[in-house]
């Protein structure tokens, strides 16, 4: 039996209703925690598709999980469907141009990664269906991607404790199996309280929390070299504390991305930092609370996984873009630096061509350079062997979080490569229903991976979903 042109064809079949989906779900962006439309959407097509349903994911309102199928192993299935703040962009245009002034924007194509994710779900729903094989199929619906961490607190509340396996995908500049490591990342928020005073009567009376705040960010800024190379830290100004210069700021308030190779790592660092904003307190006679908003793992690779997905991925073959999908390419590659362009080929271990959208895999043993970021897909990774598709949805090096990304979310190109990594993923997990010496291997490897770091969730217990961290 043929299985994968088999899933292939059961993907071109209903594909329609799954581009449908990713464009409605483009045109009304919501960031953080705040995915009711979006999500509401994703149910809708779960009940329209006969899954069984299951709502409120570890206490979150935007998190969902259908599930189709009875007894066999589990197969997930991450979609996303999150925006961005400040990049609303109008579709298919090669220049900025807002639909809403400050509006939001699918700039890392969640809109697409969702809608292809369960467009392979209902594939693989519809296969097991026809041939009658014993297994699960689960489609999870993770809001908040963007730095909310929805998934570390899904699989907190044990969502994934059943799954065999976890497939999902991103959209990128490339046909290729996702091998590069991510960073595990801690957001913290650090809230100083000081005391209120005239600054030109009486400053000897007030103690400024803003003043806490700068030298802890200098403080900060000092560590830098003396922390790892590969870790990262940054932060936003929430609160200054007013706009009155002559009124010393009681209340200050500055949010850090903490990020390092690995989970032990990261938690050093976040103590370090922490103790750096204990001496700013010390300095300025202020008190400081540490308040952790969201944190990810770092992603665990899973050998056996790979190779099948890259087998199928070599298989399947890329998009076949036409020539209005590479026009429109090179319109946006236009509006790209040549440094833009040059730097995703560097991750990838290549010399930039003038190729406008990917035509070619990437091999699974090149030499990379990633360029390295944070996901809470990491957090699935260490209980759930987990694989990801990267499928060229945008025009060769266009930055992430750009209006670029959204003025491609609806293009026939973006659509193209969707169903292709929807394609892949289908197969995959075709494959695993079907090979259980696949599914032994990748829990083996992971169980390897685990043994000597077993896995500790980085959410401290007290730490509840930050529903209201897009309104902070």
């Amino acid at each position: 039996m043929d299985n994968r042109s088999t899933i292939w064809r059961g993907v071109d079949t209903i594909k329609p209703r799954f581009v449908a989906l990713s464009d409605r779900v483009w045109a009304m962006p919501e960031v953080c925690y705040t995915e009711a439309r979006s999500s509401a959407e994703h149910l809708a097509e779960l009940r329209h598709q006969g899954f069984r349903i299951t709502e409120n994911v570890a206490g979150i309102p935007t998190a969902l999980m259908g599930e189709w199928g009875e007894g066999g192993p589990v197969i997930a299935f991450l979609g996303e469907y999150d925006a961005l703040p400040g990049l609303s962009q109008e579709a298919g245009v090669a220049e900025p141009k807002p639909l809403e002034a400050g509006g939001h924007g699918h700039g890392c194509g969640h809109n697409l990664l969702g809608s292809a994710a369960l467009l392979a779900a209902t594939a693989v729903k519809d296969w097991l269906a026809e041939h009658k094989v014993p297994g699960r199929v689960r489609y999870y619906g993770c809001p908040a991607e963007e730095g909310g961490a929805a998934k570390t607190f899904m699989v907190r509340s044990g969502a994934f404790d059943d799954a065999d396996i976890a497939i999902t995908w991103h959209p990128s500049s490339f046909w290729e199996v996702v091998v590069t490591p991510s960073l595990a990342n801690t957001r913290a928020d650090f809230i100083f309280t000081g005391r209120t005073s005239h600054a030109a009567a009486s400053p000897d009376l007030g103690r400024s929390a803003l003043d806490a705040v700068e030298l802890m960010n200098v403080g900060v800024n000092y560590m830098r070299e003396h922390m790892p190379s590969d870790a990262r830290v940054h932060y936003a100004l929430l609160d200054t504390g007013g706009i009155a210069p002559n009124v010393v700021q009681a209340h200050a308030r500055v949010r850090y991305s903490i990020r390092a190779r690995d989970l032990p790592g990261m938690t050093e660092l976040v103590e370090r930092v922490h103790k750096i904003a204990q001496g700013a307190a010390l300095m300025t006679e202020t008190k400081v609370e540490m308040k952790i908003i969201s944190a990810v793992s770092n992603l665990l690779p899973n050998t056996p996984l790979e190779a099948a997905l890259h087998n199928i991925m070599e298989e399947l073959g890329p998009p076949h873009f036409d020539d209005a999908d590479k026009g429109f390419a090179r319109e946006i590659r236009s509006t790209l630096t040549e440094k833009d362009i040059a730097s995703v080929y560097y991750a990838i271990g290549m010399d930039p061509t003038d190729r406008p959208l990917a035509d070619f895999i990437v091999p699974l043993d090149a030499k990379r350079n990633p360029l390295i970021g944070s996901t809470d897909v990491g957090d699935v990774s260490w209980v759930v062997p987990t694989v990801q598709v990267h499928a060229p949805t945008v025009a060769i090096g266009t930055p992430f979080h750009t209006w670029q990304v959204v003025a491609q979310g609806k293009s026939p190109h973006a659509h193209k490569a969707m169903v292709q990594a929807a394609k892949a993923m289908a197969g995959l997990g075709v494959r695993a229903l079907t090979e259980p010496d696949l599914i032994a291997a990748a829990q083996a490897d992971l169980k390897k991976r685990t043994a000597r770091t077993p896995y500790v969730n980085p959410l401290p217990d007290s730490v509840a979903p930050p529903l209201d961290m897009s309104l902070t």
